[in-house]
Order: structure tokens, then sequence, then C-alpha cells
């Protein structure tokens, strides 16, 4: 393996997870909201409990804000401070697929899969977030990888790893962190007629109480502290109520996955293609059949789930991504297996056209985002990613370069464009506005409220929980500008400031 595949498998991590990170407006609402909630443990002086907005906040176990909180302490409240834990648990997250696909397979295809997994679209994603969901993919894998350590070799110490990794992962998110691992391995026991091997490594008393003394005393003592109010919003509600019903809204069909997987495993989905014909190959093959099944119940699980949201299926994609490094390492169709990389350039060249012609169709705050976006779509923005598809069409061509070579750099291209060009556009369209509200507020001592607006970066902004209610004669409301015609009748209002759909107005009789 040459040394130009180890700099493009560093480089691809380098870029997608820290390139930029700190460049756009933390975004909502999730962002906003994570990040909100850590600096409100500073406020508060409690390290257990999260709060958003002077309210309990149950969506989400500790250790995500314990990670935060600490990142904050150091290099104080910043965008890249609320997201470096993120891009950390992304790298190590395609470290350790490295790391266990060259044990089986080799340098190169470990190489390859490091690279895949960090550039695919759906892990830039979340690996750039400051939220939960890098945190507890890294967690799924590591458990992934060692329980398949475990069975493969009866080593204890593997066992140890994955109870570790499980208990860390229901600090991080929840019951999810048991579900995967445990369901996965017992399927893959029960296919090969050996659920004895699946019931010691479950029921190992060592392991299990490494799994509580990891998870246990944070839940026990919060349900102590909380009480049922705890038990409600986030075992009834943020995990039994997700999968019997949509939670706030995040509803689908049956069929919500495939596109979507089409999606996030941009530009590399032509490599489904090599799995999809060797199944049967795989089902033969111990790992890979295992790789498959953890893929197949995360994708069947959330698709019967009454919440679906496009993050939900990365939770398999580790083991789907492992299957298309192999399986497309040596794959002969380099054309097809470009084409993705054709269309994905493509459609970022097409983008601006599309926002414009949603600017047309829309009104009101939509509108004037999509507006605002337009105007950050200048000259470089064509140049770049149309230099890129001229290679695209290229490579389709040459055949000198190794196919994952081939991926390697444009998975590497499409991330730098995406974090330099794409995403500080809908950061400033969407959330710059909140943030320069938020900031006269802060600069003017003003006390704002919330009105029919869910924006919690706002609050992180202005350094200070902001309440939501309805407006009473005196206060300065931050809301949408096309919903101060909803204000009860009789009230007025004057303006303090107006910008790509968002104001402050002061509410008099």
């Amino acid at each position: 393996m040459t040394n130009s595949a180890r700099w493009l498998a560093a480089a691809a991590v380098l870029a997608s997870f820290f390139w930029m990170l700190g460049t756009p407006p933390l975004f909502d609402v999730d962002e906003g909201a994570f990040s909100q909630a850590t600096l409100e443990m500073f406020q508060r002086g409690d390290f257990l409990s999260t709060y958003l907005n002077g309210e309990p906040r149950y969506d989400k176990p500790i250790l995500v804000y314990w990670l935060q909180a600490a990142a904050v302490f150091v290099l104080g409240p910043s965008e890249w401070a609320f997201r470096l834990p993120s891009a950390l648990c992304a790298s190590l997250w395609a470290w350790l697929t490295y790391r266990f696909v060259r044990r089986i397979y080799g340098e190169g295809q470990a190489l390859f899969a490091a690279a895949l997994l960090a550039t695919s679209l759906g892990v830039y994603i979340i690996g750039r977030a400051a939220t939960a969901d890098s945190l507890l993919n890294l967690l799924i894998a590591a458990s992934m990888f060692s329980a398949w350590l475990h069975l493969s070799t009866g080593q204890r110490g593997w066992l140890y790893a994955t109870h570790a990794a499980i208990g860390l992962g229901v600090l991080a998110k929840g019951p999810v962190a048991i579900l995967v691992p445990f369901a996965v391995t017992f399927l893959f026991c029960w296919l090969r007629r050996d659920l004895r091997t699946w019931l010691r490594a479950v029921l190992d008393w060592r392991a299990v109480v490494l799994l509580l003394v990891i998870a246990a005393p944070w839940y026990a003592v919060i349900l102590l502290k909380e009480g049922r109010g705890f038990a409600e919003g986030f075992f009834l509600k943020h995990n039994v109520g997700r999968f019997t019903g949509p939670v706030s809204g995040h509803a689908g069909s049956l069929v919500y996955y495939f596109p979507w997987l089409l999606a996030l495993s941009l530009p590399f989905t032509a490599l489904l293609v090599p799995v999809a014909l060797r199944i049967r190959v795989l089902w033969r093959d111990d790992l890979q059949c295992y790789l498959l099944l953890w893929f197949a119940f995360v994708f069947v699980f959330f698709s019967l789930s009454g919440t679906k949201l496009p993050h939900y299926v990365l939770y398999g994609y580790t083991g789907l991504a492992v299957l298309m490094a192999v399986h497309g390492y040596d794959w002969k169709h380099v054309g097809w297996a470009l084409v993705p990389v054709l269309v994905f350039f493509a459609g970022l060249l097409a983008l601006p056209y599309g926002v414009a012609q949603l600017a047309v169709r829309n009104e009101g705050y939509a509108r004037e985002v999509l507006v605002a976006a337009l105007g950050g779509f200048d000259t470089w923005y064509f140049v770049f990613p149309g230099i890129i598809a001229a290679l695209a069409g290229y490579a389709m061509l040459e055949r000198s370069t190794p196919l994952p070579n081939k991926l390697a750099v444009f998975g590497l291209a499409a991330v730098c464009v995406l974090s330099t060009l794409v995403v500080p556009v809908a950061g400033f369209a969407q959330q710059s506005s909140l943030k320069e509200a938020a900031a006269l507020c802060r600069s003017r001592g003003i006390e704002p409220v919330m009105w029919r607006l869910n924006a919690p970066s706002f609050s992180v902004y202005r350094g200070e929980p902001t309440p939501s209610r309805e407006p009473r004669p005196g206060d300065v409301v931050v809301t949408r500008a096309d919903r101060l015609g909803q204000l009860p009748k009789g009230m007025g209002f004057d303006l303090l400031y107006s910008k790509r759909g968002i104001v402050l107005a002061r509410i008099h009789a």
C-alpha cells in the first residue's frame, strides 16, 4: 500500500470533521438545543441535570453534555468548542473502523474503509454537528467490533470492551445502545445455531457489572433528583414514544430510508451495487453476514419505528460501509462507480438554480432565507464544483489509477466543497440573523421573549436562557417577521431589528 493512500485517508478524516468546523453559526434546532443546555449547566452550577431555556430537557442522557462542557471549559463557548466532541468522536469512529478492517482484510481495504466512512455525506453531517449522534455511532461501532472479536476469538477482554462501550452508549443516548449490539449478536448466533454462546456473553456477570457501573449511577441519581418527570420524558416519550408514534412530526412510510440511504452514502452510492450483487457470498461468510445483519437490523427496525429521521439509519451504516469498501476495493466497473460522484457535483452546480426556484414559489420567512442564500453563491461557487465535475468525467475514462484512490480523492473534494462553499451559505442565510439579534440584545441589556419561534441558538449567542411565551405590552419579542401579523388585536410594535426574516420587536398596546 502506497503512502498516498495513507495520506488520502488521513486528509479525508481531517477535512471531513475539522475543516472550517467553527465557521458557520450553530444550526437550529438540534445544535442550538444541545449547546444551550450545556451552557445552562454552567449557569445553574448543575452538571447532572440538563435544562433548556430554564425548562428540564429530557431528550438525551448526560455524556455528550459532559464532553461539550469540557470543551467549553477549556476553549470557551464557541461553535468550535460545541462541535469539537463530535469531530473527535467521528475521527475515532473512522480510526476504529480502520483498525478493525486492517485486522481482517489488510491495509488497503482498511484505509479505503476509513476514507469512505469519513467522507460519506451522512457521516460528514453528524461528525460536525454539536449533537449526540457522532458519539453514539462511535460507541455502537466500538461495541459491535468488540462483540465480533469476542465471538470469533472467545477472548474475554473483548466481551468486557463490548459491555463498556454499551454502558457509555447508554449514557450517550439510552436504550438504543443496548438494542443494536444485543439484537444483532442474537440474530447472528441464532442463525449459526449457537444461542448458548450469546447467552453466556450477555449474562456474564462481570461484564454486566461493568456495564452497570458505567451507566447506572447517573440514571439512579437523576431518577432520585427529577423523579417522574425524567421517567416519563426520557423513557416513555423519547424512547418508547419514538417507536410507537411520530415525535415532533417526524413520520415516514416503510420505504422512508431507501432514498435516504442513497443520499447519505454519497458520493459512494454506487458501491452498494457490488454488495447487493454478492449477497449470497456475504451470507455464507460469518463476518460479512454479521456486518450485513448489523445494517439490516437497524434499517428494518427504524423503518418500522413511528418516528423517522434520516440519521437513524447511520446506526447500522458502519457495517455496510465496511462491506462497500471490501467489495468495492477491486470492483472493475470504474465508470459506473463514479456516476454518483458526477451526479453529486452536478447537483451542487444546480443548487443555486433550485434555490432560486424555491424562492419564487415561497413567501414570508422561507423566501427571505432563500433569497439570502442566493447572495452567497458567487463565481467561485461554480468554479470549483465545475472543475471537480470535469475531473470526475475524466476519471470515469482513465484506467491507471486504482478505483479506491479515485473515490477517496472525490470524497475528500466533496467534503471540502461542502464545508467551504455550501454550509457557510446555509448558515448565513438561516442562522446569522438570530446571532446578530442576540448580540444586539446582549449589548443593550434587552431581556427578550421568544414567541412562536423555536431557535435555542438565540439563547446561546445571547448568553442567557430566553423564555417562550405570549407577548405582553412592553416586551421585546424575537420571532419571524411573517408572524407579527398574528399579534393579538390591539397590540402594536416597533421594530428594533429586522433581517432575513427574523425580527426583534418591542410590543406596545
